[in-house]
């Protein structure tokens, strides 16, 4: 799979760092404690596609989640901090732009690709925070 594709973005990926992840959180309106418990916290990715319907499952030691999707169809989620959401991803090219409004109209847009050293990022933005998140595919 080249990184030119959205396709590169099925497998298995292992956390290996953020940046500005508690900044984010914080303006998303997480609390202290679910903001404190994700610090500590290195989630593995697995996203599997079937038919044109994808699968993202997030697994860490704190807790699973994982949720189905169909490109450009808006959806109900709720977020791995407890909060109810209305998403809709869409594939851009090689991106994945996830976009997600809250009850209140919190927008926050989180977009997935593959760098050129083959690692996953995960841009994420809330209001002007934005944070990021990397990870390497699972060996």
């Amino acid at each position: 799979m080249t990184s030119g594709s959205i396709q590169a973005l099925k497998g298995t990926w292992d956390y290996v760092d953020s940046e500005n992840i508690d900044e984010f959180m914080k303006e998303l309106g997480v609390g202290w404690a679910i903001r404190m418990a994700a610090k500590g916290v290195k989630p593995r990715l697995v996203i599997s596609e079937n038919d044109g319907k994808w699968n993202i499952r997030s697994e860490s030691t704190f807790k699973t989640v994982a949720y189905d999707f169909t490109p450009d169809v808006e959806f109900n989620e709720t977020t791995p901090d407890g909060r109810e959401v209305t998403t809709v991803i869409h594939f851009h090219g090689d991106k994945w732009v996830n976009v997600s409004i809250d009850k209140n109209g919190k927008k926050s847009v989180i977009t997935r690709y593959v760098d050129d050293k083959g690692q996953q990022m995960i841009d994420m933005e809330c209001g002007s925070v934005k944070a990021r998140r990397w990870y390497k595919r699972a060996s």
